[in-house]
């Protein structure tokens, strides 16, 4: 591992907004879990969790559009999380913390219904079929996060991905559940929106997908 991540993981460590646990620490249950409002918050304000956050750019951009809620973003790439975590810190914004460990242990860090929204912005689609189960809208981690959503909590997907858009409606549509807004292209139907979620920002990723003149999808769902 390289001195420059060494030195993120150090600075990681010592910002009392982040939380690294573990393999083991994880996996036998995090003791924050069921208790992030009140024990790392401090505030039962709703609890909005991005899902592969990266660098946390959308996390931040949340935080600072709807201030009222509580933001943990979540990704197992410490260095890329630290440019978040810093902002976060540097900016004030009590309100924002974030998790270093894996998508797959979430129910390890999370008890049933903690969680009011989930948002997953721009995961790589797997397009190809033996890459199926690491989808992170497949019905497999679904099932996960419908545990882990409050009744009628609500979870977001904005992509660049049409495959990944229509996979997770084709899902939606089977399983009965609540669609509530979808889109082929944000900046086409929500143009009258400025101030509407799938705007909070533009990420690094999202940047380059417009220049190559993809089109960028948003989803918004409830769970039956």
């Amino acid at each position: 591992m390289g001195k420059g991540k060494l030195a993120k993981f150090a600075k990681l460590d010592a910002m009392p907004h982040v939380v690294q646990p573990s393999k083991d620490e994880i996996l036998n249950g995090l003791p924050l879990r069921g208790a992030w409002k009140r024990d790392f918050f401090k505030s039962d304000r709703p609890l909005v969790v991005e899902l592969g956050c990266g660098h946390g750019e959308y996390t931040i951009a949340l935080a600072r559009l709807e201030p009222d809620k509580n933001y943990l973003g979540i990704d197992i790439k410490g260095a890329r999380m630290c440019k978040g975590a810093e902002e976060a810190q540097n900016s004030g914004l009590k309100q924002v913390g974030f998790l270093r460990t894996r998508i797959e242990w979430i129910e390890h860090a999370f008890a049933p219904g903690e969680i009011d929204e989930l948002w997953i912005t721009f995961p790589d689609p797997q397009i190809k079929y033996q890459r199926t189960k690491h989808r992170m809208v497949n019905p497999t981690f679904l099932e996960q996060y419908q545990r882990l959503l409050r009744p009628g909590g609500l979870l977001h997907l904005k992509t660049d991905s049409e495959f990944l858009h229509g996979y997770l409606l084709g899902i939606l549509s089977v399983q009965g559940h609540e669609v509530l807004e979808s889109c082929h292209d944000v900046y086409l139907q929500l143009q009258s929106e400025p101030q509407h979620a799938a705007f909070a920002c533009q990420t690094y990723y999202e940047r380059i997908f417009l220049k190559k003149g993809k089109l960028i999808t948003y989803l918004r769902f409830r769970f039956k």
